[in-house]
């Protein structure tokens, strides 16, 4: 379930559901996803993707998922990656400015879970995975004992360019290849998604927040991550963009830094989704 910040249900994208109980939970589904997530599969999805061949797909696109483009750059696209990338009207995400506000990096469905150590198993649907194996790197992981991961679902219909959350730099960037499988929640029971998809991680060394890791996660087909390898960056600066494929950034925050909005929360206790935008408020600095 999907709620809004304002705690309404938000419907489902029943026909991106469909697709996909075919392709886990079927015989013939499960054969058709090895195939479809081999890599010489992905790189001819990527090109044909770039190519003006795939215009003709955008139109059907922004029909079927009911994508609202008022609130995007007026331009013409020469591919569908094109479009799939478009750049947001900035004043349409407005970011919070505030030194106390922790901000979310990206249009998404947001679940927030407590770190408790080390061997803390979390459950996602039905899906079990450790933060160690999601970052690569198990003395890292300690480092987050008590704190909280925040994971941002982002739909196909969402916007696919993120931002930094704070000011500050980044090191310890590190790409993680892995098998290219989707995001969407309703397969988790099938596959440990995290362990599976390829991603890319960076420690952000931040003015208001300490150390934050920000992981990007590629998904089935294409999935590729755009990242901006930049050594300094200011709140809401562009971090990177996901081209054609549902995907999804965690965020891991060190204990006693920030207090999570009470709403979100809430809806994560209860298994349910929380919609949030690029540059708004989730958290508040724990003083």
């Amino acid at each position: 379930m999907i709620k809004d910040r304002n705690g309404s249900i938000i419907p489902e994208n029943a026909n991106q559901n469909r697709i996909l109980h075919l392709l886990y939970d079927t015989k013939s589904g499960r054969f058709l996803l090895k195939i479809l997530t081999r890599p010489a599969l992905s790189r001819i999805a990527g090109k044909f993707m770039d190519s003006p061949l795939s215009v003709p797909l955008i139109r059907p696109f922004i029909r079927r998922n009911n994508i609202d483009m008022s609130q995007f750059r007026n331009e013409k696209y020469h591919s569908f990656n094109s479009f799939f990338t478009r750049k947001i009207r900035p004043e349409c995400r407005p970011v919070n400015i505030s030194p106390d506000c922790f901000i979310s990096p990206c249009d998404s469905k947001l679940t927030v879970y407590p770190i408790i150590g080390r061997k803390s198993i979390f459950r996602i649907k039905d899906s079990c995975y450790r933060i160690a194996d999601l970052i690569g790197d198990k003395k890292l992981a300690e480092m987050y004992s008590g704190g909280y991961c925040l994971i941002f679902r982002l739909g196909v219909d969402d916007y696919h360019r993120y931002c930094f959350p704070d000011t500050g730099t980044q090191t310890g960037n590190l790409f993680i290849k892995g098998e290219l499988h989707t995001v969407n929640p309703i397969t988790i029971g099938k596959y440990n998604i995290y362990r599976r998809n390829s991603r890319e991680r960076a420690v952000l060394h931040t003015d208001n927040f300490g150390d934050i890791i920000q992981v990007e996660v590629g998904a089935m087909l294409v999935g590729r991550i755009c990242n901006n390898h930049v050594e300094k960056f200011r709140r809401g600066d562009e971090k990177g963009k996901f081209e054609y494929g549902g995907s999804t950034i965690v965020v891991l925050v060190k204990k006693e830094q920030i207090r999570i909005d009470r709403d979100i929360l809430e809806n994560s206790a209860e298994g349910i989704e929380t919609v949030v935008k690029y540059g708004e408020h989730i958290a508040v600095k724990i003083k």
